[in-house]
């Protein structure tokens, strides 16, 4: 169980990692405004299934999202998720086109994104989960 919020898009999911008030709802509401599909808020479970990490939402918390300032939102949730790409808001990107970073998850490397601090992320990250970027097969 980890401290996270995950959404996908079709069968690819993104972990969003970060401490309490980080934005992790937030960057998952904004992708959900953009197609994306809720799989877990503020705990996900992550297991390991054929050399892929899979992403579930605790039962108590399934549907569910909190909305600051709104509250806990109720949403089409899928059952779960493999995890395809981490998104971690802790750390802020500097550079314009950052190389490719990698984080382990239960023993599978997998690409690493920081923060990007303006409006275009929510959607990069969602062509991302539908494409991948242009220099992950290098």
């Amino acid at each position: 169980m980890v401290h996270a919020s995950c959404v996908a898009v079709g069968a690819r999911a993104v972990l969003i990692r970060g401490g309490s008030g980080s934005g992790k709802s937030a960057l998952a509401l904004a992708m959900m405004g953009l197609g994306a599909a809720l799989v877990a808020d503020d705990r996900v479970w992550l297991t390991r299934d054929a050399g892929q990490v899979i992403a579930t939402a605790p039962q108590a918390t399934a549907g569910l999202i909190e909305a600051r300032g709104v509250g806990i939102l109720r949403a089409d949730a899928l059952g779960s998720a493999p995890v395809v790409l981490v998104a971690d808001l802790e750390r802020t990107e500097t550079d314009r086109l950052p190389h490719p970073r990698t984080t382990v998850l239960l023993g599978c490397r997998l690409p690493l994104l920081f923060r990007v601090d303006g409006p275009h992320f929510a959607p990069a990250l969602v062509q991302y989960l539908k494409a991948g970027r242009w220099d992950d097969d290098r």
